[in-house]
Protein backbone atom coordinates (compact mmCIF):
# COMPACT_ATOMS: atom_id res chain seq x y z
CA UNK A 1 0.00 0.00 0.00
CA UNK A 2 1.32 3.44 -0.89
CA UNK A 3 2.10 5.97 1.87
CA UNK A 4 -0.66 8.38 0.90
CA UNK A 5 -3.58 5.92 1.32
CA UNK A 6 -2.21 4.87 4.73
CA UNK A 7 -1.98 8.48 5.89
CA UNK A 8 -5.50 9.08 4.59
CA UNK A 9 -6.72 6.01 6.46
CA UNK A 10 -5.23 7.26 9.74
CA UNK A 11 -6.56 10.77 9.26
CA UNK A 12 -10.02 9.43 8.44
CA UNK A 13 -9.97 7.23 11.56
CA UNK A 14 -8.92 10.24 13.62
CA UNK A 15 -11.71 12.46 12.23
CA UNK A 16 -14.26 9.72 12.88
CA UNK A 17 -13.02 9.44 16.47
CA UNK A 18 -13.42 13.20 16.92
CA UNK A 19 -16.93 13.05 15.51
CA UNK A 20 -17.88 10.10 17.71
CA UNK A 21 -16.78 11.95 20.82
CA UNK A 22 -18.38 15.25 19.86
CA UNK A 23 -18.44 17.30 23.06
CA UNK A 24 -18.88 14.29 25.29
CA UNK A 25 -16.30 12.94 27.68
CA UNK A 26 -17.21 9.31 27.18
CA UNK A 27 -15.90 6.95 24.53
CA UNK A 28 -18.56 5.64 22.17
CA UNK A 29 -17.85 2.02 21.22
CA UNK A 30 -19.53 -1.29 20.35
CA UNK A 31 -16.72 -3.26 22.04
CA UNK A 32 -17.49 -5.53 24.96
CA UNK A 33 -16.80 -4.42 28.50
CA UNK A 34 -13.83 -6.79 28.73
CA UNK A 35 -12.34 -5.50 25.48
CA UNK A 36 -12.75 -1.92 26.66
CA UNK A 37 -11.12 -2.68 30.00
CA UNK A 38 -8.02 -4.06 28.29
CA UNK A 39 -7.72 -0.96 26.11
CA UNK A 40 -8.33 1.29 29.12
CA UNK A 41 -5.27 -0.19 30.83
CA UNK A 42 -3.13 0.65 27.81
CA UNK A 43 -4.56 4.18 27.77
CA UNK A 44 -3.90 4.57 31.49
CA UNK A 45 -0.19 3.92 30.88
CA UNK A 46 -0.03 5.95 27.67
CA UNK A 47 2.49 8.46 29.03
CA UNK A 48 4.52 6.04 31.13
CA UNK A 49 4.70 3.33 28.47
CA UNK A 50 4.65 5.13 25.15
CA UNK A 51 6.29 2.12 23.49
CA UNK A 52 3.46 -0.24 24.46
CA UNK A 53 0.89 2.31 23.29
CA UNK A 54 2.70 2.78 19.99
CA UNK A 55 3.11 -0.93 19.29
CA UNK A 56 -0.53 -1.54 20.19
CA UNK A 57 -1.77 1.20 17.89
CA UNK A 58 0.57 0.06 15.12
CA UNK A 59 -0.65 -3.51 15.40
CA UNK A 60 -4.33 -2.56 15.38
CA UNK A 61 -3.97 -0.16 12.46
CA UNK A 62 -2.03 -2.76 10.48
CA UNK A 63 -4.70 -5.37 11.23
CA UNK A 64 -7.40 -3.01 9.97
CA UNK A 65 -5.47 -2.49 6.75
CA UNK A 66 -4.29 -6.11 6.37
CA UNK A 67 -6.97 -8.38 7.90
CA UNK A 68 -5.09 -11.54 6.91
CA UNK A 69 -1.99 -10.64 8.96
CA UNK A 70 -1.48 -12.10 12.45
CA UNK A 71 -0.04 -8.94 14.01
CA UNK A 72 1.47 -10.87 16.89
CA UNK A 73 4.14 -11.89 14.37
CA UNK A 74 5.66 -8.43 14.47
CA UNK A 75 8.98 -9.05 12.67
CA UNK A 76 9.82 -10.44 9.26
CA UNK A 77 12.25 -12.83 10.96
CA UNK A 78 9.23 -14.50 12.59
CA UNK A 79 7.40 -17.02 10.41
CA UNK A 80 4.53 -15.33 8.56
CA UNK A 81 5.55 -12.04 10.11
CA UNK A 82 5.55 -8.42 8.99
CA UNK A 83 7.74 -5.44 9.90
CA UNK A 84 5.87 -3.63 12.65
CA UNK A 85 8.82 -1.35 13.28
CA UNK A 86 8.92 -0.19 9.65
CA UNK A 87 5.18 0.50 9.60
CA UNK A 88 5.47 2.35 12.90
CA UNK A 89 8.46 4.47 11.87
CA UNK A 90 6.94 5.46 8.56
CA UNK A 91 3.35 6.07 9.61
CA UNK A 92 2.29 5.60 13.24
CA UNK A 93 4.89 7.58 15.16
CA UNK A 94 4.68 10.56 12.74
CA UNK A 95 0.88 10.42 13.08
CA UNK A 96 1.10 10.31 16.89
CA UNK A 97 3.42 13.30 16.93
CA UNK A 98 1.24 15.28 14.53
CA UNK A 99 -1.81 14.73 16.76
CA UNK A 100 0.09 15.57 19.96
CA UNK A 101 -0.42 12.06 21.34
CA UNK A 102 2.25 10.38 23.51
CA UNK A 103 4.89 9.31 21.01
CA UNK A 104 8.31 7.71 20.82
CA UNK A 105 11.25 9.50 19.25
CA UNK A 106 11.41 7.01 16.37
CA UNK A 107 9.58 3.75 17.05
CA UNK A 108 7.97 1.74 19.81
CA UNK A 109 10.16 -1.20 18.80
CA UNK A 110 13.33 0.52 20.00
CA UNK A 111 12.87 -0.84 23.51
CA UNK A 112 14.27 -4.11 24.81
CA UNK A 113 10.97 -5.18 26.28
CA UNK A 114 9.30 -5.19 22.86
CA UNK A 115 12.04 -6.04 20.35
CA UNK A 116 12.40 -9.76 21.05
CA UNK A 117 12.23 -11.91 17.92
CA UNK A 118 9.30 -14.00 19.11
CA UNK A 119 5.54 -13.53 18.66
CA UNK A 120 3.55 -11.35 21.03
CA UNK A 121 1.53 -14.30 22.33
CA UNK A 122 0.52 -14.93 25.94
CA UNK A 123 3.88 -16.63 26.57
CA UNK A 124 5.91 -13.59 25.49
CA UNK A 125 8.82 -13.13 27.91
CA UNK A 126 9.62 -9.46 27.29
CA UNK A 127 9.89 -7.43 30.50
CA UNK A 128 6.80 -5.27 30.05
CA UNK A 129 5.80 -3.72 33.35
CA UNK A 130 3.58 -3.57 35.28
CA UNK A 131 2.08 -7.02 34.87
CA UNK A 132 -1.46 -5.81 34.21
CA UNK A 133 -0.17 -3.69 31.31
CA UNK A 134 1.65 -6.66 29.82
CA UNK A 135 -1.45 -8.85 30.11
CA UNK A 136 -3.65 -6.17 28.55
CA UNK A 137 -1.20 -5.62 25.68
CA UNK A 138 -0.94 -9.31 24.85
CA UNK A 139 -4.68 -9.83 25.22
CA UNK A 140 -5.49 -7.00 22.83
CA UNK A 141 -3.13 -8.39 20.17
CA UNK A 142 -4.60 -11.85 20.68
CA UNK A 143 -8.21 -10.65 20.44
CA UNK A 144 -8.01 -8.10 17.62
CA UNK A 145 -9.45 -9.55 14.40
CA UNK A 146 -10.79 -8.37 11.05
CA UNK A 147 -14.27 -7.84 12.52
CA UNK A 148 -13.25 -5.62 15.44
CA UNK A 149 -10.00 -3.95 14.32
CA UNK A 150 -11.71 -0.70 13.31
CA UNK A 151 -13.57 -0.56 16.63
CA UNK A 152 -10.34 -1.17 18.55
CA UNK A 153 -8.64 1.63 16.63
CA UNK A 154 -11.56 3.99 17.19
CA UNK A 155 -11.56 3.26 20.92
CA UNK A 156 -7.85 3.99 21.30
CA UNK A 157 -8.06 7.19 19.28
CA UNK A 158 -11.06 8.47 21.25
CA UNK A 159 -9.25 7.70 24.48
CA UNK A 160 -6.13 9.53 23.33
CA UNK A 161 -8.17 12.55 22.25
CA UNK A 162 -9.84 12.69 25.68
CA UNK A 163 -6.48 12.48 27.41
CA UNK A 164 -5.02 15.17 25.18
CA UNK A 165 -7.92 17.51 25.91
CA UNK A 166 -6.99 17.44 29.60
CA UNK A 167 -3.52 18.78 28.96
CA UNK A 168 -2.61 22.36 28.27
CA UNK A 169 -1.16 23.36 24.93
CA UNK A 170 1.46 26.04 24.42
CA UNK A 171 -0.37 28.74 22.51
CA UNK A 172 1.22 31.20 20.12
CA UNK A 173 1.33 34.75 21.47
CA UNK A 174 2.53 37.07 18.67
CA UNK A 175 3.70 40.49 19.81
CA UNK A 176 3.20 42.74 16.80
CA UNK A 177 0.22 41.62 14.71
CA UNK A 178 -1.66 44.38 12.88
CA UNK A 179 -5.32 44.73 13.75
CA UNK A 180 -6.41 43.43 10.35
CA UNK A 181 -4.45 40.20 10.92
CA UNK A 182 -5.87 39.75 14.43
CA UNK A 183 -9.41 40.12 13.11
CA UNK A 184 -8.71 37.70 10.25
CA UNK A 185 -7.44 35.04 12.65
CA UNK A 186 -10.33 35.51 15.06
CA UNK A 187 -12.98 35.25 12.38
CA UNK A 188 -11.44 32.08 10.96
CA UNK A 189 -11.08 30.59 14.44
CA UNK A 190 -14.71 31.40 15.31
CA UNK A 191 -16.14 29.85 12.15
CA UNK A 192 -13.94 26.78 11.68
CA UNK A 193 -16.02 23.59 11.51
CA UNK A 194 -15.04 21.91 14.78
CA UNK A 195 -16.13 18.40 15.71
CA UNK A 196 -16.71 19.31 19.35
CA UNK A 197 -18.97 22.01 20.75
CA UNK A 198 -17.37 25.03 22.37
CA UNK A 199 -16.79 27.41 19.47
CA UNK A 200 -19.61 29.63 20.76
CA UNK A 201 -17.36 30.45 23.70
CA UNK A 202 -14.64 31.94 21.48
CA UNK A 203 -16.31 35.29 20.65
CA UNK A 204 -17.25 35.69 24.32
CA UNK A 205 -13.59 35.31 25.28
CA UNK A 206 -12.54 37.73 22.55
CA UNK A 207 -14.96 40.47 23.63
CA UNK A 208 -14.04 39.92 27.27
CA UNK A 209 -10.34 40.21 26.40
CA UNK A 210 -11.03 43.46 24.58
CA UNK A 211 -12.64 44.87 27.73
CA UNK A 212 -9.70 43.69 29.84
CA UNK A 213 -7.32 45.59 27.59
CA UNK A 214 -9.58 48.61 27.08
CA UNK A 215 -10.88 49.38 30.56
CA UNK A 216 -7.59 50.71 32.01
CA UNK A 217 -7.26 53.08 29.05
CA UNK A 218 -10.72 54.72 28.92
CA UNK A 219 -12.06 57.25 31.40
CA UNK A 220 -15.55 55.77 31.05
CA UNK A 221 -14.42 52.66 32.91
CA UNK A 222 -12.54 54.29 35.78
CA UNK A 223 -13.84 52.88 39.05
CA UNK A 224 -15.67 50.10 37.24
CA UNK A 225 -15.06 46.35 37.68
CA UNK A 226 -15.20 43.67 35.02
CA UNK A 227 -16.76 40.64 36.67
CA UNK A 228 -15.13 37.22 36.12
CA UNK A 229 -16.55 35.12 33.31
CA UNK A 230 -18.99 32.49 34.42
CA UNK A 231 -19.35 28.97 33.14
CA UNK A 232 -20.65 28.77 29.60
CA UNK A 233 -23.62 26.77 30.88
CA UNK A 234 -24.62 29.14 33.71
CA UNK A 235 -28.13 30.50 33.26
CA UNK A 236 -28.30 34.29 33.64
CA UNK A 237 -31.41 34.24 35.80
CA UNK A 238 -29.98 31.62 38.12
CA UNK A 239 -26.62 33.35 38.47
CA UNK A 240 -28.04 36.85 38.83
CA UNK A 241 -26.00 38.12 35.88
CA UNK A 242 -27.63 40.07 33.06
CA UNK A 243 -25.16 39.25 30.27
CA UNK A 244 -22.35 36.99 29.18
CA UNK A 245 -20.02 39.83 30.20
CA UNK A 246 -20.87 42.19 33.06
CA UNK A 247 -19.35 45.35 34.55
CA UNK A 248 -20.35 46.95 37.83
CA UNK A 249 -19.68 50.37 39.37
CA UNK A 250 -18.02 51.11 42.70
CA UNK A 251 -21.27 50.23 44.49
CA UNK A 252 -21.57 46.83 42.74
CA UNK A 253 -24.47 48.04 40.61
CA UNK A 254 -24.82 46.90 36.99
CA UNK A 255 -23.05 49.40 34.74
CA UNK A 256 -22.53 47.73 31.35
CA UNK A 257 -23.24 44.27 29.97
CA UNK A 258 -22.76 42.29 26.79
CA UNK A 259 -24.75 39.36 25.45
CA UNK A 260 -22.98 37.39 22.70
CA UNK A 261 -24.88 35.35 20.11
CA UNK A 262 -23.04 32.73 18.07
CA UNK A 263 -24.43 32.09 14.60
CA UNK A 264 -27.83 33.48 15.64
CA UNK A 265 -29.42 36.49 13.97
CA UNK A 266 -30.64 39.10 16.47
CA UNK A 267 -34.40 39.62 16.44
CA UNK A 268 -36.80 42.07 18.07
CA UNK A 269 -37.85 39.32 20.49
CA UNK A 270 -34.24 38.88 21.61
CA UNK A 271 -34.10 42.59 22.40
CA UNK A 272 -37.30 42.28 24.43
CA UNK A 273 -35.89 39.26 26.27
CA UNK A 274 -32.72 41.17 27.06
CA UNK A 275 -34.75 44.02 28.54
CA UNK A 276 -36.54 41.54 30.78
CA UNK A 277 -33.17 40.58 32.23
CA UNK A 278 -31.89 44.09 32.96
CA UNK A 279 -35.10 46.14 33.40
CA UNK A 280 -34.77 46.20 37.20
CA UNK A 281 -31.11 47.19 37.19
CA UNK A 282 -29.51 50.62 36.63
CA UNK A 283 -27.36 49.31 33.75
CA UNK A 284 -26.18 52.19 31.58
CA UNK A 285 -25.33 50.36 28.36
CA UNK A 286 -26.26 46.92 27.06
CA UNK A 287 -24.84 45.26 23.94
CA UNK A 288 -26.27 42.37 21.95
CA UNK A 289 -23.51 41.19 19.64
CA UNK A 290 -23.76 38.39 17.11
CA UNK A 291 -21.44 36.58 14.74
CA UNK A 292 -24.39 36.33 12.31
CA UNK A 293 -25.42 39.08 9.93
CA UNK A 294 -28.58 41.02 10.88
CA UNK A 295 -31.81 40.25 9.05
CA UNK A 296 -32.98 43.40 7.20
CA UNK A 297 -36.62 42.54 7.92
CA UNK A 298 -35.94 42.69 11.67
CA UNK A 299 -34.09 46.00 11.77
CA UNK A 300 -37.11 48.34 11.94
CA UNK A 301 -38.63 46.37 14.82
CA UNK A 302 -35.29 46.21 16.64
CA UNK A 303 -34.83 49.97 16.34
CA UNK A 304 -38.38 50.60 17.61
CA UNK A 305 -37.68 48.37 20.61
CA UNK A 306 -34.37 50.11 21.31
CA UNK A 307 -36.10 53.51 21.34
CA UNK A 308 -38.82 52.18 23.64
CA UNK A 309 -36.26 50.80 26.11
CA UNK A 310 -34.36 54.09 26.07
CA UNK A 311 -37.53 56.04 26.89
CA UNK A 312 -38.85 53.77 29.69
CA UNK A 313 -35.53 52.76 31.26
CA UNK A 314 -32.74 55.03 30.03
CA UNK A 315 -30.35 52.23 29.02
CA UNK A 316 -28.63 52.59 25.68
CA UNK A 317 -29.09 49.20 24.02
CA UNK A 318 -26.79 48.51 21.06
CA UNK A 319 -27.15 45.69 18.53
CA UNK A 320 -24.00 45.05 16.51
CA UNK A 321 -21.74 42.40 15.03
CA UNK A 322 -19.02 40.72 17.06
CA UNK A 323 -16.32 41.41 14.45
CA UNK A 324 -17.41 45.03 13.96
CA UNK A 325 -17.24 45.60 17.71
CA UNK A 326 -13.83 43.98 18.03
CA UNK A 327 -12.52 46.10 15.17
CA UNK A 328 -13.70 49.27 16.93
CA UNK A 329 -12.36 48.25 20.33
CA UNK A 330 -8.96 47.17 19.01
CA UNK A 331 -8.53 50.52 17.27
CA UNK A 332 -8.99 52.26 20.64
CA UNK A 333 -6.08 50.37 22.18
CA UNK A 334 -2.60 51.82 22.41
CA UNK A 335 -1.15 48.34 21.89
CA UNK A 336 -3.09 45.38 20.51
CA UNK A 337 -0.64 43.02 22.24
CA UNK A 338 -2.56 43.62 25.47
CA UNK A 339 -5.61 42.08 23.83
CA UNK A 340 -3.62 39.10 22.50
CA UNK A 341 -2.16 38.42 25.93
CA UNK A 342 -5.56 38.37 27.61
CA UNK A 343 -7.16 36.29 24.85
CA UNK A 344 -4.44 33.63 24.81
CA UNK A 345 -4.64 33.32 28.60
CA UNK A 346 -8.41 32.74 28.41
CA UNK A 347 -7.96 30.19 25.61
CA UNK A 348 -5.57 28.30 27.85
CA UNK A 349 -7.76 28.42 30.95
CA UNK A 350 -11.34 28.09 29.70
CA UNK A 351 -12.70 24.62 30.42
CA UNK A 352 -15.37 24.78 27.70
CA UNK A 353 -12.76 24.67 24.95
CA UNK A 354 -11.19 21.50 23.59
CA UNK A 355 -7.78 20.84 22.13
CA UNK A 356 -8.95 21.44 18.57
CA UNK A 357 -10.11 25.01 19.35
CA UNK A 358 -6.65 25.83 20.70
CA UNK A 359 -4.83 23.97 17.97
CA UNK A 360 -6.72 25.99 15.37
CA UNK A 361 -5.47 29.23 16.95
CA UNK A 362 -1.87 28.04 16.65
CA UNK A 363 -2.42 26.88 13.09
CA UNK A 364 -3.90 30.22 12.01
CA UNK A 365 -1.14 32.23 13.70
CA UNK A 366 1.43 29.96 12.08
CA UNK A 367 -0.09 30.67 8.66
CA UNK A 368 0.49 34.39 9.23
CA UNK A 369 4.11 34.15 10.39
Amino acid sequence: MKPEPIQQFLESAYQEALAALGSGNTIVSPLSRQEQEQLNIILAYAEQSKAVLTVTLTSIAYKALHPEQDVRNHQTSIQQGYSGRTFDTQFITPFMKAKKFPAMAESGWLTRSLEQKVPYNMHYTGAITPKNLKNAFLSVLQDVNPANADAYLAYLLQGLILQRNKYSIDLAKPTALPIASILEVLEKQFHYRYQADGAARLPVLAIYSAYQALMPELKRFHGKTLLPLESHTSADRRSGRIGDIDMVDDKDRAFEAVEVKYGITVTRQMVKDAFEKFSKTPVNRYYILSTAKPAPAEMAGIEDEIRRIKSVHGCQLIVNGVMETLKYYLRLLDNSYEFIGHYVYLLEQDKTLKFEHKEQWNRLIGDLL
